[in-house]
């Protein structure tokens, strides 16, 4: 189920408040002995964080489990998730246990879709949060985060902007589950404006960047699901990730645009095109005519297909 952006409700005694956490969405299938993370678009998540299905399989132990949540990689200073270091861990597929002591993962479970083998998606929020509480994730490797009914939501985006967190998100009190759907029963507010792109093609690096691309084409779906232009990103990246990119971009090479619709002109005059299968994470101040101004590389998303990346309001 999934959240519609916007400012929170007002109205009390109707809304739960929840933290908003930065990092991969995933739906934890347990069973006796074994589970699994699955992400939004059904990728198998589990190799890359077998430290967290470990600890769940044991859980599982009095019947299968189906959790939704989030698993994030905790600053080691602050505490709060940090969506480079889980960069460190997301392409991983069989973590050495040198990434496992390093960079060590959470997984925050928020949601509890089925217990027993048994659905319960259609109960309401609060009494799916009862079923949760009453399994006692609180452990340093699966932990469930709390709710709140009477905190005005202002202040809980003060706190959380005080903590180095994503933002929060208001879920109403009586609402059911509606696995695949973007519902305003569920309302995000970030603080911080990201978004999901696609790499449609690079530009050459200049002075130290020469060996490699200078920026990155960027690209998102519309209205009609046809691919555009949104901008150009250059910062974000490390050398070692500019030359580990690089060998990616230079795989997935094409002679001619990705582009549904034609980008701009100097664009299209000195772009490398690439097959439009990376995703990337963004973090951006704006949207202008233009497309995304300031806009900065947060990542990867594995996790993430293609036509997940709409073009922001």
């Amino acid at each position: 189920m999934l959240a519609v952006s916007g400012r929170p409700p007002r109205e009390r005694g109707r809304w739960a408040l929840e933290m908003k956490w930065d990092g991969i969405r995933a739906i934890a299938l347990c069973r006796p002995g074994e589970c699994r993370f699955y992400s939004r678009n059904n990728r198998d998540l589990s190799g890359s964080f077998p430290e967290l299905t470990a600890v769940l399989a044991e859980l599982a132990e009095a019947g299968e489990l189906i959790l939704d949540g989030e698993i994030v990689a905790p600053d080691p200073k602050t505490g709060a998730p940090s969506f480079g270091r889980l960069q460190r861990r997301m392409h991983v597929v069989a973590p050495s246990a040198e990434l496992l002591r390093g960079f060590p993962a959470q997984y925050l479970a928020f949601d509890l879709l089925a217990v027993g083998g048994a659905s319960i998606m259609t109960l309401p929020y609060t009494e799916r949060r009862e079923r949760l509480a009453e399994l006692a994730l609180d452990r340093p490797l699966v932990r469930t985060p709390p709710f709140y009914r009477d905190i005005d939501a202002d202040t809980l985006l003060r706190i959380a902007g005080e903590h180095g967190l994503e933002g929060i998100v208001a879920k109403r009190l009586d609402s059911a589950y509606y696995p695949g759907r973007r519902s305003p029963l569920w309302i995000k507010t970030p603080l911080r404006k990201t978004t999901e792109v696609v790499v449609a093609g690079w530009l050459p690096g200049t002075g130290r960047f020469s060996a490699t691309f200078g920026s990155l084409a960027l690209g998102a779906y519309d209205d009609e699901d046809q691919l555009v232009h949104v901008g150009n990103v250059g910062t974000g990246w490390t050398m070692h990730d500019r030359r580990s990119l690089q060998v990616r971009l230079n795989e997935l090479s094409r002679p001619d645009t990705p582009f549904d619709v034609p980008p701009p002109r100097a664009l299209a005059a000195s772009a490398h095109w690439v097959e439009p299968v990376l995703v990337g994470d963004i973090e951006y101040r704006e949207v202008t005519s233009e497309g995304l101004r300031h806009p900065s590389w947060r990542g990867l998303r594995p996790d993430k297909s293609p036509h997940d990346a709409k073009v922001p309001s």
